[in-house]
């Protein structure tokens, strides 16, 4: 301010990183079960359930906003809930509950697997050994013990 002119204001601060998420609250509308879930069974679907589109759903996948159009086209060929939150980046629960509410309008179709069989520890026992056939980057396998 020597020339009793003041100094230009410093420019707008420039957001630095990624645009900031929308809160899971916000994709669900507040709720944490979907629009069926509660009176059937009161528990949330398990992570290995198989989501599959249905021909309604693909027929009026122009007709869904955002997340739920996403889920039914990732669910042209079956996939599970952890792998749909996963591909999509999404909140496990805010896809539990987005099924439950594209299944009862009948758009996907949920297959929940029987109990009996994924709390058997020979299925455990068969994919730790699977994993463990899987070579890691360097073709190694891994230890067997």
């Amino acid at each position: 301010m020597a020339d009793g002119v003041a100094p230009p204001p410093d420019p707008a601060p420039v957001p630095v990183g990624p645009a900031p998420a929308v809160r899971p609250f916000l994709v669900t509308a507040g709720r944490v079960a979907g629009a069926g879930e509660k009176a059937e069974s009161g528990r949330a679907m398990p992570v290995e359930t198989q989501l599959v589109a249905t021909v309604t759903g693909l027929d009026g996948l122009d007709r869904l906003s955002f997340e739920r159009h996403d889920i039914v086209a990732a669910c042209r060929q079956p996939q599970s809930i952890a792998e749909i939150a996963a591909r999509l980046r999404l909140h496990l629960n805010v896809v539990r509950v987005l099924a439950e509410d594209l299944r009862s309008a009948g758009q996907l179709t949920v297959h929940v697997p029987d109990v009996g069989v994924t709390h058997d520890a020979s299925v455990l026992r068969r994919v730790i050994d699977g994993l463990r056939a899987i070579p890691d980057s360097r073709g190694v396998l891994r230890d067997t013990d």
